[in-house]
């Protein structure tokens, strides 16, 4: 298909014109019983209907565990709201939408056999045929990658976007869950289609135990336990008008083009719109994820009232972090502790959120997305133990955080959104390369690094590295013009990462007080230079090579044929190894990506390998 313009070219377009449209579809701060719906809708956005908020429940995940697990990837019809009928969708072995709560436990391997049973797409008119790797036989049988995200999991488990799998087809995924403790999620992440399998409903939580954080109500950590931990999957969506997903934010972009990324105006916890959840008087630990595909939220409750962070992608906080408010980007985790004890029974308070979107998506009409859920306080007592005053370093305790290491080198690397005279013509870069460009980073096992990601754009990404976990140093301003100026951009294709040295615009700030543990995900906001210290583990400490070539080709079902044409409006139909010599039967390593599923599939991820 071909469309001459895109969502971002337009969006620029608009921006000298954009004071004559109206920037608030709702009251940020008002929510009320009867069905919500925008008061002033912009003509330049689709708009879902509009739906009643508080009138489904809040549902539980089903829990699944165990040392082998089948789970299958499939086409469904799913419930979001009570006065629309079933929609299409796609789920997670024998689910309507999303998938189960996988529980391990820490040295316990855990072998997953996934095959794609996908019969038909529900977003697939959706798929941009320009876009890497995607072709026509996508929109009738979709390709699938089963990753997990989080996990220092073995290359050719670790759900490489090119090991792909059609209907039939599948991989054993070996986890060795040798980390600690931890919220860790798994989705798909196929090649050219993430963005689009991902919000049709393939994302699930995956709960890592360990002999202190158990999971179970005698837990050493004392933290609440089974009724009163709640695994919460946050997303937002567009609906059509008949309750159906969308896929598409704009008029501007015919059906088929990619947008870029988009707000969406409903909110969902656990694939519920709007939903509410009567709750004892007591203390909870909700385990929340960011499983949208573009925005990233501010997240408080309505009544303003204090929570507890305890810990966040990696795991445990060395102590609680009390605090109001936090801000979390798609693929972010966060492990709160919310006290509904100190309200009295029939108090409602809502889980609310009021970050503006980008400017590019405000010129248009967008506004944040501002309820998910709500809470009402029952006459049932609840769990009523109180918050612990520390989570590591004590007796019956984790060993506490380590220092930050001594890096022994520093990398550069960029984030950009350059235009090129093709269709469509914007690109999401890192590096200024394509996906298959042969210039990787290749750190070396063992090796400690400091990682400047150098954000030229004025939007934040969230930035995740598959296989590691990191520390977060602090965000420093950096003056864009004078450093693109000073270094010019080239062309797509050629490596661009100048220092930034001589170029900052204020001294570094440090990282929120909640960011200080284990992150595999960082958001790296517009204008900045978000540093993060890396430590590469080596093969012997994960006990699997993780520099090992594989296969890129399904181990379970029939083969896949080959290919009878290349799409030519990819711009990156081959892959390249080290030498650069085209191949697509192997492959080697992991990938690093922005956690916009929109951008990474238009084409901000690289791959990177870790040399012995």
């Amino acid at each position: 298909m071909t469309h001459p313009l895109d969502r971002r070219t337009v969006l620029r377009g608009f921006a000298a014109g954009a004071a004559g449209i109206a920037l608030s579809s709702r009251p940020s701060g008002t929510a009320a019983a009867a069905p919500v719906a925008p008061a002033n809708p912009s003509p330049l956005i689709f708009h879902s209907p509009p739906m009643a908020p508080f009138v489904d429940e809040l549902p539980p995940l089903p829990v699944i565990g165990g040392s082998r697990l089948d789970i299958d990837a499939v086409s469904a019809t799913h419930r979001f709201h009570r006065d629309f009928a079933p929609a299409p969708t796609l789920a997670y072995s024998g689910m309507d939408y999303l998938g189960p709560t996988i529980e391990a436990q820490r040295g316990a391997p855990t072998t997953v056999r996934f095959v794609n049973r996908i019969t038909t797409h529900p977003l697939a008119s959706d798929m941009d045929m320009s876009l890497s790797h995607v072709t026509g036989s996508d929109r009738t049988d979709p390709p699938t990658s089963f990753h997990m995200h989080g996990g220092a999991t073995p290359p050719d488990s670790d759900g490489n976007p090119m090991q792909l799998s059609r209907r039939g087809q599948g991989n054993v995924h070996h986890f060795p869950n040798s980390q600690e403790a931890a919220h860790l999620w798994y989705h798909d992440h196929a090649m050219g289609i993430t963005r689009l399998n991902v919000y049709a409903g393939l994302a699930g939580t995956y709960l890592l135990r360990d002999e202190f954080d158990t999971g179970r109500a005698d837990n050493p950590l004392g933290l609440p336990a089974g009724e009163f931990e709640l695994p919460m999957v946050l997303q937002e969506k567009i609906f059509t008008a008949d309750g159906r997903q969308s896929g598409r934010s704009t008029p501007i972009v015919p059906q088929g083009g990619w947008e870029g990324g988009a707000v969406g105006d409903v909110g969902l916890v656990n694939g519920v719109v709007w939903p509410q959840l009567t709750v004892a008087r007591g203390l909870y630990r909700l385990r929340l994820i960011n499983a949208a595909s573009f925005s990233v939220w501010h997240l408080f409750f309505s009544n303003r009232m204090c929570f507890w962070v305890i810990g966040t992608d990696g795991g445990l906080l060395d102590a609680p972090v009390p605090t109001t408010s936090l801000r979390l980007t798609p693929a972010e985790r966060v492990d709160i502790l919310v006290d509904f004890g100190a309200l009295a029974p029939g108090t409602t308070v809502e889980l609310r959120n009021d970050e503006r979107p980008p400017f590019q998506a405000a010129i248009l009409g967008e506004v944040a997305m501002p309820l998910f859920c709500r809470f009402r306080v029952g006459h049932a007592r609840g769990f009523t133990g109180g918050v612990p005053t520390r989570l590591r370093g004590g007796p019956r305790l984790p060993a506490p955080l380590p220092p930050v290491e001594r890096p022994h080198q520093v990398r550069n690397l960029t984030i950009s959104q350059p235009y090129e005279l093709r269709d469509p013509p914007a690109i999401m870069t890192l590096n200024n390369l394509r996906y298959s460009d042969p210039q990787i980073e290749m750190p070396r096992q063992g090796a400690t690094e400091v990682w400047n990601l150098i954000n030229i754009t004025p939007d934040p990404h969230p930035i995740h590295i598959h296989l590691v976990m990191f520390r977060v140093l602090g965000r420093r301003p950096l003056r864009t013009v004078d450093y693109q100026l000073a270094h010019p951009q080239p062309p797509v294709g050629i490596k661009w990462t100048p220092s930034p040295e001589g170029f900052y615009a204020g001294p570094l700030s440090p990282p929120a007080p909640w960011e200080a543990g284990w992150k595999d995900t960082v958001r790296v906001d517009g204008g900045t230079v978000t540093q993060i210290v890396v430590r590469f583990p080596t093969a012997d400490e994960l006990g699997f090579d993780p520099d090992a070539t594989f296969s890129a080709a399904p181990t379970i079902g029939p083969p896949t044929p080959a290919p009878s044409a290349v799409n030519p409006m990819a711009p990156m139909a081959g892959m390249h190894d080290m030498t650069g010599h085209a191949t697509t039967d192997r492959l080697q390593g992991y990938v690093w990506h922005c956690h916009l599923l929109d951008h990474e599939d238009h084409d901000m991820m690289l791959r990177y390998r870790t040399i012995a």
